[in-house]
């Protein structure tokens, strides 16, 4: 989806809506996201490259999520994630290796997965997931970044990391590499839990504490239109995007 108002829907024990926006400064938005409370499926995906390739690569993945089909079991559906990320990575490989130069045609992604009382998060890049649970907000993915990898290394501090010049840098994505990895978390899923999933233009515009406000003040309702009107208050530089879970029993 590559819509700026917020879309909502409703499958089975979830309530969900995304929202994205180019942000305050740029023309374009490269961002796309899936929301597809029905299968228990959803998505962000954060363009890499110039303006019309981040676009087509955003898009390539939700796409492919969009068109798995309903009812399948928890194994199958990660099975299906798997393929459609490896098949449209090597669809963007093959796509750049036939343009001159050294053409980049990729996007970071980070998928949410939901079936009976488990979930998994899959993902590429520095899209984030995060789970608010019992009062508790956690990031449950981990940047595949070069400042993540300084900050773990202890060369310089997660504050440090925020200001760096190359805080823009990922290490993974979908089409960039030689061989697709994807780093994989599960765990149970708890009625009233609830999940965001984002592009890297919002967590580095609002801080933990505000993304952790926003998600516990749902009201009747998932806004992650909310987050985007707070990022676009603070004139993000980035495109924005935003997915909502809430796990309602």
């Amino acid at each position: 989806m590559t819509q700026d108002a917020a879309n909502s829907a409703t499958g089975g024990r979830f309530r969900s809506a995304g929202a994205t926006h180019a942000g305050a400064v740029r023309s374009y938005n490269q961002d796309h996201y899936v929301n597809r409370p029905d299968l228990g499926l959803w998505a962000v995906a954060d363009g890499a490259g110039g303006h019309q390739d981040g676009h087509v690569a955003a898009g390539m993945i939700a796409e492919a999520l969009e068109a798995i089909p309903p009812g399948l079991g928890a194994g199958e559906m990660l099975a299906q994630v798997r393929h459609r990320m490896t098949e449209t990575h090597d669809r963007l490989r093959a796509e750049a290796a036939q343009r001159a130069g050294q053409a980049t045609i990729a996007s970071t992604v980070v998928v949410l997965l939901a079936c009976d009382a488990h979930f998994a998060c899959l993902w590429a890049g520095d899209s984030r997931a995060y789970l608010l649970r019992a009062g508790r907000f956690t990031q449950v993915t981990r940047d595949h970044s070069l400042v993540q990898e300084l900050v773990e290394a202890g060369a310089i501090t997660a504050e440090q990391a925020e200001r760096h010049p190359h805080a823009n840098v990922i290490t993974r994505a979908i089409g960039a590499d030689v061989e697709l990895e994807l780093d994989k978390v599960t765990d149970r899923l708890l009625p009233g839990d609830r999940f965001l999933l984002c592009s890297d233009g919002v967590s580095k515009t609002l801080p933990e504490a505000e993304l952790a406000a926003v998600l516990a003040d749902l009201s009747d309702e998932p806004r992650p239109d909310r987050l985007i009107a707070a990022a676009l208050a603070r004139e993000a530089t980035d495109n924005v995007t935003t997915v909502a879970v809430e796990v309602t029993r």
